[in-house]
This record gives structure tokens, sequence and C-alpha cells, in this order.
């Protein structure tokens, strides 16, 4: 079948990761995406044409989770070495670590104003982090068993969060307590976040389901089973009307919230999907999976005049029901089933003029690097978490304190010297790593034995001059 116009279009495959992608995400201006990987990369496209992609070496284990701060300044990562990473996206790819999960972390987000970044992790555990003073602020347990994802709403007043123990919960950030329980007895969430109004959330179903909640009422408005795997990611359009879903079942699927209803399946994977994501403005999406690929999709369907639709589903409201700002129909739960008017989309039959990107990739291995922890290991949430490390590193601070750190970053990647193209193998990474571990031990070393020396020169000096004034007193007397 032929795509329309306002059809979603595949554009661009980036090829470049060894192993499966788990997580991805635009930066603020949509010039560039950000990709994680079970190859313990994290890559930075350009969608500019034959623009470099840079590969971020550091992580010691698969990177579960990737997202840029709102200024597009900071790009955080989280990763099952137990390590959240700030790296500033530049050639140089300085980063900040975070130490404080006992366990693999599985997600970053920062809050919209870019002043907090939450972190969920199989040690059971939410962790919220200060941005702006770069420390660890406290934690969130109520969750017995591993954390999959946690997100802040719009308004940064409250977090989402979802749990192998198949509950999601609201937090609230202010009193740190959890408000909200959402429980399902048939599996678990891999994936929630909120809508772009902030009054609803919606989840990832490890029971192949999409299930969308309104918080202020606690209801589940829409309950989606449209995948025959289990749905791995969704992502709100920003006009919060339509939501993208990931599945193991290779499949992306596009649901209409206002409608309720499927209306777009994209083939294109091969494999499990396990990442997608739109862009800020909504333009465009991308989504990620086993097979390695990154695709790059334009949105066109977002593009279609819904006034009339808007006010067609006004008509729907009953007086004796609670009031909505941005209500989505149909509002009682219900299970939808694919529906023979929907569109399927498959690139590989209908794309003839599809741009296949191997950009040559560049290797950014850092090592200025300041670290963050907890001030121990503990389970267990105390009065001493607040007291933990600043990070030292200026050029990581919010950009009110550096006004000259966004500019940097938006800087166009393909004018960066020639010299760097050059892809270093991941054996020489390592030893080039623990070789400088080893230059670390050594400088630290040096550096104490050189204040020992001081102090011994000090205590000589100050004995000499003793002796002398004795020997001045002795030659008085006599």
């Amino acid at each position: 079948m032929a795509s329309a116009t306002e059809d979603p279009v595949l554009e661009r495959y980036f090829k470049g990761h060894k192993a499966a992608i788990t997580s991805l995400d635009f930066s603020p201006n949509g010039k560039q995406l950000a990709t994680a990987s079970w190859d313990t990369f994290l890559m930075l496209w350009n969608f500019k044409p034959h623009a470099r992609a840079y590969r971020y070496v550091g992580h010691k284990d698969v990177v579960t989770s990737v997202q840029f701060s709102p200024h597009g300044n900071l790009l955080a990562s989280a990763s099952r070495d137990r390590t959240v990473r700030l790296w500033i996206p530049d050639k140089r790819g300085k980063f900040s670590e975070f130490k404080a999960h006992t366990a693999p972390v599985r997600s970053v987000d920062f809050s919209a104003d870019g002043q907090f970044l939450a972190t969920a992790s199989e040690d059971k555990s939410i962790k919220v982090w200060s941005m702006y003073r770069q420390r660890f602020l406290y934690s969130l347990y109520r969750h017995t068993h591993w954390v999959r994802c946690a997100k802040f709403s719009p308004d940064g007043r409250l977090i989402v969060s979802c749990s192998e123990d198949k509950t999601i919960k609201i937090w609230d950030t202010t009193n740190k307590q959890c408000v909200n329980n959402f429980s399902d007895s048939v599996g678990f969430a891999n994936f929630v976040d909120f809508n772009p109004s902030g009054t609803c959330i919606a989840s990832a179903g490890s029971d192949q389901t999409v299930k969308v909640w309104d918080v202020r009422v606690n209801k589940l408005l829409q309950h989606y089973q449209v995948h025959s795997g289990g749905v791995n990611c969704i992502s709100f359009h920003p006009s919060g009307n339509y939501l993208i879903t990931a599945s193991s079942d290779g499949t992306l699927k596009i649901l209409d919230l206002l409608e309720g209803r499927l209306i777009y399946t994209l083939q294109g994977h091969t494999g499990p999907v396990f990442t997608v994501s739109f862009s800020k403005g909504g333009e465009l999406f991308a989504s990620g999976g086993a097979d390695t690929q990154v695709l790059l999709w334009r949105t066109n369907f977002d593009e279609l005049p819904y006034k009339g639709l808007n006010k067609r589903n006004l008509k729907r409201l009953h007086f004796d029901s609670p009031p909505h700002l941005l209500d989505i129909y149909p509002r009682t739960p219900h299970p939808h089933e694919e529906k023979v008017e929907t569109v399927e989309i498959n690139p590989k039959l209908e794309v003839i003029d599809l741009q296949i990107s191997t950009p040559p990739v560049v290797d950014i291995l850092s090592f200025d690097s300041t670290t963050t922890t907890e001030t121990s290991g503990r389970t267990l949430p105390d009065k001493g978490e607040e007291a933990c490390g600043y990070f030292l590193n200026p050029s990581l601070l919010s950009p009110e304190c550096s006004p000259t750190t966004t500019k940097k970053k938006t800087e166009d990647m393909s004018d960066l010297p020639c010299e760097s193209q050059r892809s270093i193998p991941l054996a020489v990474t390592d030893a080039l790593e623990h070789i400088m571990e080893q230059l670390n031990v050594l400088t630290q070393t040096v550096s104490i034995l050189e204040q020992r020396l001081t102090l011994t020169e000090d205590k000589l000096k100050d004995c000499l001059e003793n002796q002398q004034k004795l020997f001045s007193a002795v030659q008085q007397k006599s």
C-alpha cells in the first residue's frame, strides 16, 4: 500500500553501534540524536549530510538510558555499571560521574527546568540529584523490586515510576512521599511517562498492553492491546494527541488518543524494538532495537487539521463527570483491538530513495572527570544523605552560571578537526584507560610525597633556627 503524504515516512538509517540500541533522545534544537547501546557506548549523530558521528567511551557495561538536558548543554546516561554520567556533548566529551546506586541504573530523566535529575535503579530506589550544585539530594523508597523507569511531570512537582513489583507510583517531590499507586496483577510496566500537559500517564506493559491513566482522578482512561509482544517504550507527541509505542514484536504503533484507536503500524526493524522518541517539536521520531540500527522517521500525520475533531470530542462531555482540561477520549476503560482500517507501513517495500548513514565515527576518550557519591552505600535513607560531595567542574554548571556553555554545545560538529576522525579499537581504549588510571595514582602519590617533603623541610628549617638561637644564647652567657 503506497503511503499518503500525511503518513509517516522513514528518512534515514544510522549504523554505528555494535549491539542493541537501548535508548535514544533528540537534542532540544532537533539537529542531533543521542543513542545508548548494549555495546557500552553512547553515540551522538548529526543530521547534517556527511557529518561525523561521535562515540563516547567510558561506561564499563550496558548503557541503559540517555537524555539531553532541556538546554542541550548536557547529556545524562545510566548504565549497568551502577553509575550515572553527565557528559558535555562536544569533541572533548568531559564528564562527571554519579555513584550512589548499589545496582544497575535503568533510567535518567531531567526535570523540565533542568535543575534536577531523577535516576531509577535495580536497587529498588529512585534518586534525585541537583544539577545546579551538582550533588545528590534524596532517595525515594517504596518499590519492592527493580525500578525500571522514573520520569518528572512537566511542572516538576511529581515523579512517576514503574517497577517489576507490578506497581506504578506517583511521588510528590516536595514532601518526598508516594501519593498514588497503580497496581497490575498481570504484568509490570517497562516504561512510563507523563503526557505533555501532566494530567495523564501512559505505561508500556510487559503483558503487551498500553494503558493511559488520569492521575487527577486515579482512573484508567484507555487500555490498548495492539501488540503481540511486550511493549518496551512509549513517547507522547508534543501535542498530546498521539502516542507511539515500541514492542518486542518488531513493530512501532501510533495511537490516536483523541479517537482512541490505532492508526499506524510501522515495520522496519528486524527483531525487538526497545526505544522510540519524538523530537521536541514532534516533526520527527526515531526508533532503535536489537538490529543495532537507528531509524529516523518524519512524522507527517501531525499536520492534519484537528480543530473539527476537537469540537466533536467536546460534545462527548457529560455534566456529571469531573472537570478535565485536556480530555482523552473515550473516557471509559476498554481494550482496543487492531482495526482493519489502520495503515501498515513497511519502508523496505515502499521507500526507494533512502539515505543509509554509516558516518565516520570518532571515539571520544575522556579522563578528566569528577565523581559525586552518596556518603555511604546504604540501602535505607537517613538525614546524612544530604551531606555529599560537590562537583568541582565549572563547565558542568547550569546555564545561569555559565552563559557560554550553551553556545559551545550548539557548535557545528562537522567543523571539528579531521585528525580525530580515526576510530580507536576497543582494546587500545581499555589499555589507555588503564594507563591513565595508573598515571592518576602516580600523580596522587607524587603529590603526597611533595607535601611530606615540604613539611619535612619546614620542620628542618625550624630546628636550624632554634639551634641558631640556642647557640647565640650560649655565646652571650659565656
